[in-house]
């Protein structure tokens, strides 16, 4: 599929020094309803068969503000650093804030946590899923910078499986996994035994065919 039939427009491609490392930032603009979102990539993608690839979902609280009710800030940090240290590799910044129940009504959720929901819960009594995020967009925005297979950096199995669903194909789970605090070992908690999330060792593991 080419940008032209594609559903997304890419932007200009900029040069992107950071504290973690430097890289190249391009913005995606979705034709529909003017999301946008953002691949930043490290290195000649089409140089490596397989990609190490992060899916990231923005996360004001935790990547701006650096919350300590996630961990989401720390993964972006820690993706960017093991990108940089593999010399290639991408993140795509997808806006689907608060696992894409937008910035608002993750507010309401975090206030029914305080109350002592869970953060499934939480989104259950909104009227949500436990988790609203579609990944076709991030597969548009991977085709489009020519990435076909991917080691994917995450601890949330589902994320696989929506990506290999959509065509891209996985070839290793490589965790990130980040130490709980006294904010968020709940939260964490959750998403490990409700949610399927691994994250009880850090490691690259082969990933099944199977699901």
């Amino acid at each position: 599929m080419s940008i032209k039939e594609a559903i997304i427009i890419e932007g200009e491609r900029v040069k992107l020094p950071t504290k973690y490392g430097h890289f190249e930032l391009v913005p995606f603009k979705e034709k529909i309803n003017g999301f946008e979102h953002m691949a930043l990539i490290k290195g000649d993608l089409t140089s490596e068969d397989t990609v190490l690839t992060r899916i990231h979902s923005a996360c004001a609280t935790g990547d701006l503000f650096g919350s300590l009710r996630c961990d989401c800030g720390d993964q972006l940090i820690g993706a960017m650093k093991m990108i940089e240290a593999n010399k290639t590799g991408v993140i795509v910044y997808l806006q689907q804030e608060g696992r894409g129940i937008g910035l608002m009504n993750k507010m309401k959720a975090y206030k029914l946590q305080e109350q002592g929901l869970d953060t499934i819960e939480a989104n259950l009594k909104l009227g949500f899923a436990a988790d609203e995020r579609d990944y076709n967009i991030a597969v548009e925005i991977l085709a489009a910078i020519g990435v076909k297979q991917v080691d994917l950096l995450t601890n949330n199995p589902d994320k696989i499986i929506g990506l290999e669903q959509s065509g891209v194909k996985v070839v290793k789970r490589v965790s990130l996994i980040i130490p709980s605090n006294p904010f968020n070992k709940y939260y964490l908690e959750t998403k490990e035994n409700f949610m399927g999330h691994q994250l009880t060792e850090n490691k690259i593991e082969n990933k099944s065919c199977d699901h």
